[in-house]
């Protein structure tokens, strides 16, 4: 349940904090007449993450086992695929994301009512289809036959939005780029996972081989429907009879780049740091002086 609360709380987040920044800049530039259309954009961009997530619910219902499994699978390593690219992409701008949200409004609002409509929609509609994706792919790994792991996304999505509020009412000061620095690294583990039970539903659907052959086996050990077996499962996916393959891959995903993740990303601001952060600067200056006269 933890390793889905972690999802709900950490792609929530990232798009209440989109929405606030979004929100924050138009009212403080007196723009309150783009709200509307902003709002909109957001709420397109939350019924279409919706409806993709029952479809892909609903949609693999009607198939046959070894299609579910293979449906399942893939979509699993195309979500740990994109979760990875944004933990990544979100480390390194963690810091600038105001800027270059600020310099995609500016230009919206210059196009008129559509523009904004369609930046709001990308910009938080991005977020929620990735979340979809990666929350369907963890709540069927993690699945015990229980609604647990829906309870903690929906917990973590609750937590986002919270926090979200607080962020825009001034309440919370964070460090942007620590926390999605801790939360991403602990997303890593979540995803190494969630891979590993795709390689599992790939070698059920019969596309892989190899489902016999076991890594080891500690059911007796640690049993599955204990409650320190079902921790294990609900934070790191864990599976007391892994195949070989899936601990092959487990391991080859998870050591790079966890590392990779965690090493530092320079000491010195690059060019495009630099000139978002003068873009920044420069807005903020504009709208101070409009707020003046």
């Amino acid at each position: 349940m933890f390793g889905n609360y972690l999802i709900g709380l950490r792609e929530g987040l990232e798009a209440s904090l989109v929405v606030c920044i979004l929100i924050a800049y138009l009212v403080k530039t007196g723009r309150r007449d783009a709200l509307k259309p902003i709002w909109i954009g957001i709420g397109v961009a939350v019924g279409v993450a919706l409806a993709f997530g029952a479809g892909l619910e609903f949609g693999s219902q009607e198939l046959t086992f070894e299609a579910q499994e293979l449906l399942g699978g893939s979509l699993s390593i195309v979500a740990v695929v994109l979760v990875t690219w944004m933990v990544f992409w979100m480390r390194r701008t963690a810091r600038h994301l105001k800027a270059e949200l600020h310099g995609k409004l500016d230009a919206a609002l210059r196009m008129g009512t559509g523009a904004l409509v369609a930046t709001a929609f990308l910009a938080v509609g991005r977020e929620g289809l990735e979340t979809a994706l990666f929350v369907w792919a963890s709540v069927r790994a993690s699945s015990d036959g229980t609604s647990a792991p829906l309870v903690g996304v929906l917990l973590g999505l609750a937590t986002a939005v919270l926090l979200g509020w607080l962020f825009y009412r001034g309440a919370l000061r964070i460090n942007l780029a620590t926390f999605f620095t801790w939360t991403g690294g602990m997303l890593v583990v979540v995803a190494a996972g969630v891979l590993a039970y795709g390689v599992h539903d790939l070698q059920e659907a019969r596309f892989l081989d190899g489902l016999a052959d076991k890594a080891f086996d500690v059911s007796a050990t640690i049993p599955p429907d204990s409650w320190y077996g079902t921790l294990l499962k609900g934070v790191f996916n864990f599976q007391p009879n892994p195949t070989v393959l899936q601990v092959t891959v487990w391991a080859l995903y998870l050591v790079p780049t966890l590392a990779l993740f965690l090493a530092p990303i320079g000491s010195g601001p690059s060019v495009r740091v630099k000139k978002q952060k003068a873009t920044d600067e420069k807005a903020d200056a504009e709208a101070s002086a409009e707020t003046t006269a």
